[in-house]
């Protein structure tokens, strides 16, 4: 695992080479993403099923193999172990509850001339969220996402999921029923998001594309952008620890794991003062490794992508957190509401000793579906927002046109769009209202 230090000469260029992501970019994964997703625009079902079998390993005759009715939904629900019933019901009311405070509402106001300026704040009619499958299976992503669409009040939630080898996983078909999810598709990848983008004749087509996935998912969201809107493009998944130097290394350790474990290109990163306790760090993380079911795929992704880093103090890691703007930043220190002033980008802040980043993905309440790759910096949780839509409401008084009209008149004419003018001045000077 890489080790580094603030103090270094070459600090800030080792360290933008340390965070630097091109994969969800990479010109043969572009290409082949536009391939896909032409051919699915084109023939639909046809082309789902084709690539479905092929990229999955599975046998689909068409998409009646690949559709799940709510009876098959609840079926999965049934066969879970109660307590685990219990705890997904447990993590569903907390991550509900939360996301109904971010529930906005329609406003309008009068001017004195009797003008109405407002906003209208709607859902959106139908949308699409993919949860990724292969290495993991995830409930936890179907709770997130379909569970803020539905506090906003979306009419129809589709999901679609890659089942490789036809291997179907009760746990986020349970996570499914009981979020509210009306349709479920088991396929995945661009040619799922091509799908739910432009539709096919079994797959309808959504307004909004949310969800995390690997780089052709990525890809394909970025392409159909546009045609559908979508929550963000997600890269690897990533986790920035703070610690002052008195947590429990094996905490640490364990909580620089939680991340790598996603995949190889995962990211983990734990800024301290304390050159002696990074070396403990180091060699919890050495005891820890070879017991863990996931070794390799954390082994590679320390080696890949992680750092050990040895900053001067607190206020530098947090100038450093900064920069990094990552997707999950840990305060492992006595005191975190003091480090809060200084910290401006972040995709979740997990703050105190306790806080392991893994409540957080599950149970906590807010939102897991969180910027990365640095784009922290200028976006934010995917959250009931991101499922309500607003509309400008504007509603003009005859004494309202007068004053307005002049203004408009002024600056349409500086523009040079007569026509512009001409329609706020056809209603100055008290015109008569249509009569009915």
């Amino acid at each position: 695992m890489l080790k580094l230090s603030s103090s270094q000469p070459d600090f800030a260029e080792r360290l933008k080479a340390l965070l630097a992501f091109e994969t969800a970019q990479d010109p043969a994964v572009d290409a082949a993403v536009a391939s896909i997703c032409a051919d699915v625009h084109h023939r639909g079902d046809a082309a789902l099923v084709e690539y479905t079998n092929r990229f999955d390993r599975m046998q689909a005759q068409s998409m009646a193999d690949l559709t799940l009715s709510r009876a098959q939904l609840e079926a999965a629900w049934q066969r879970l172990p109660a307590e685990v019933r219990d705890a997904l019901s447990a993590a569903a009311e907390r991550v509900r509850r939360y996301h109904e405070k971010q529930l906005a509402h329609s406003w309008s106001y009068e001017d004195e001339d009797g003008t109405l300026l407002g906003q209208q704040v709607t859902p959106l009619d139908r949308v699409g969220i993919y949860v990724p499958g292969g290495k993991a299976a995830y409930p936890s992503s179907v709770l997130m996402n379909a569970l803020p669409a539905k506090v906003a009040g979306v009419a129809e939630i589709i999901m679609v999921v890659p089942t490789p080898g036809g291997e179907r996983n009760d746990l986020v078909l349970a996570a499914a029923y009981i979020a509210g999810v009306d349709k479920v598709f088991t396929c995945g990848g661009a040619q799922a998001v091509a799908a739910l983008a432009y539709g096919t004749e079994t797959i309808p087509q959504v307004d909004k594309i949310t969800g995390p996935g690997n780089a052709y998912v990525a890809a394909a969201k970025r392409r159909v952008f546009g045609v559908v809107g979508i929550d963000m493009v997600a890269g690897p998944s990533e986790i920035l620890v703070i610690c002052d130097g008195d947590t429990d290394p094996d905490w640490v350790a364990m909580d620089l794991f939680s991340q790598a474990e996603h995949d190889e290109i995962a990211q983990a990163i734990l800024l301290c003062p304390s050159s002696d306790y990074i070396a403990r760090v180091e060699a919890s993380i050495a005891k820890l490794l070879p017991a863990m079911p996931r070794r390799a795929i954390i082994e590679a992704s320390l080696g890949n992508r992680g750092a050990l880093i040895q900053v001067r103090d607190l206020a530098e890691a947090c100038e450093i957190a900064n920069y990094i703007a990552p997707e999950h930043l840990e305060l492992s220190v006595a005191e975190p509401d003091a480090l809060l002033p200084q910290l401006r980008h972040a995709g979740a802040i997990f703050m105190g000793r306790f806080t392991s980043e893994s409540l957080g993905d599950y149970c906590a309440g807010p939102n897991h579906v969180l910027p990365t790759s640095r784009t922290a910096r200028f976006a934010s949780p995917l959250g009931v927002y991101d499922f309500q839509k607003r509309s400008s409401l504007i509603r003009v008084s005859q004494a309202g046109a007068q004053k307005l009209g002049r203004i408009a008149s002024l600056l349409a004419h500086g523009e040079g769009l007569t026509a512009h003018a001409r329609a706020a001045e056809l209603r100055l000077d008290g015109g008569a209202e249509p009569q009915s």
